[in-house]
């Protein structure tokens, strides 16, 4: 079965492009690049954070009260879910995170930070159905025996 030149070209999924701009976000942040890390971000981001006070790693970053080398953010996955993007990580059996971008016309407006904590996303928007959807869920590997508070993330 032969691709037609149409299906090969076609434009990207908004969800793979701004699985793209986040990973470049990554980079980034991980390089000390602050200029593409700047122009990735609205000036007025929305940012909510739940976990340990003294855990405020990203937004120390993306303010520049510390550097970005003090707190390694390594993405383990990436996945989209229509303007959101979901990125998280883990380091041994202390240190686990979720960060959930929000994404308009390409530029991130909005930054959710879970720290040490289990995220569950599902999808509450009326349906002809009753029942709600789980879009997402936290899965690290090294702390399936760990005990950490859950939050659900509605969209």
């Amino acid at each position: 079965m032969e691709i037609s030149s149409v299906d090969s070209e076609a434009a990207p999924l908004p969800e793979n492009k701004n699985k793209a701009i986040v990973n470049t976000l990554y980079k980034g942040l991980s390089s000390g690049d602050t200029a593409t890390v700047a122009g990735l971000i609205a000036t007025d981001l929305e940012w909510w954070f739940h976990g340990p006070q003294n855990c405020h790693h990203m937004m120390k970053m993306l303010t520049g009260k510390c550097s970005t080398t003090a707190f390694k953010f390594e993405p383990r996955s990436i996945d989209a879910i229509d303007e959101c993007v979901i990125v998280e990580g883990w380091e041994g059996a202390q240190v686990y995170w979720v960060h959930v971008w929000t994404l308009k016309d390409g530029i991130i407006t909005q930054f959710r930070e879970y720290f040490n904590t289990w995220l569950t996303v599902k999808d509450l928007r009326p349906f002809v159905f009753s029942s709600s959807t789980t879009l997402w869920q936290s899965h690290p590997r090294d702390l399936t025996k760990r005990s950490l508070p859950g939050l659900m993330l509605a969209i």
